[in-house]
């Protein structure tokens, strides 16, 4: 769906299941105003690159997924001792790369930053900006895309993205492990599994 600047606030009002509207030629004032806007409303996540804005409202399969990466993934840190700091759907950007997202989950690892070490996408729409070139330009370390039961992870190296079959931040997570995991229903079976599964 196209629409153009002046349409997108009327556009959220009438959403009620996952879709993505996409606009061209907006401006980076007008984005920031929409953020601004939208402030108090968690439910919308907003990517920005180039003067091309994407809106996405969530389904609830889109997040209940999110949720039950995000439980399993602080089990983990908490068991492990890893020290972080959750910073959710924050809003990261920068206008002089003209570029900003909001991921559905995101974590700095040891120390808090400006920019999250790890960010996490949940797709189950289609189409739009791609990810990545956003989080590329906010020098973002690591990205893992959820999509089709499946975990994609990508590492950012010499300033481009590669993907990889294990988190180069997390090495010792197994990556079979957790993805069977966040496909349970029951979370606390989940995380039972989890629990039984790591280094002690």
């Amino acid at each position: 769906m196209v629409a153009s600047p002046n349409e997108l606030l009327e556009i959220i009002d009438n959403y009620d299941c996952e879709e993505l509207t996409i606009t061209t030629g907006v401006s980076w004032q007008k984005y920031e105003k929409l953020i601004n806007q939208l402030s108090d409303d968690s439910f919308y996540r907003l990517s920005y690159l180039d003067g091309t804005l994407i809106i996405l409202s969530p389904s609830r399969a889109h997040e209940t997924i999110k949720k039950r990466i995000a439980i399993l993934l602080e089990t983990y840190f908490i068991q492990q001792q890893i020290p972080f700091y959750p910073l959710g759907s924050t809003t990261f950007r920068q206008k002089s790369k003209r570029g900003g997202k909001e991921p559905d989950e995101s974590y700095c690892l040891e120390t808090e930053k400006d920019f999250p070490d790890l960010a996490i996408e949940v797709i189950t729409t289609s189409g739009g900006i791609g990810s990545l070139d956003i989080y590329q330009r906010l020098q973002i370390p690591e990205v893992w895309f959820w999509q089709h039961n499946s975990l994609r992870i990508y590492t950012l190296r010499d300033g481009d993205y590669q993907e990889q079959s294990q988190s180069q931040l997390l090495p010792l997570l197994d990556r079979s492990l957790f993805i069977n995991c966040v496909q349970k229903t029951d979370i606390s079976v989940a995380i039972q599994q989890l629990y039984s599964h790591l280094p002690s």
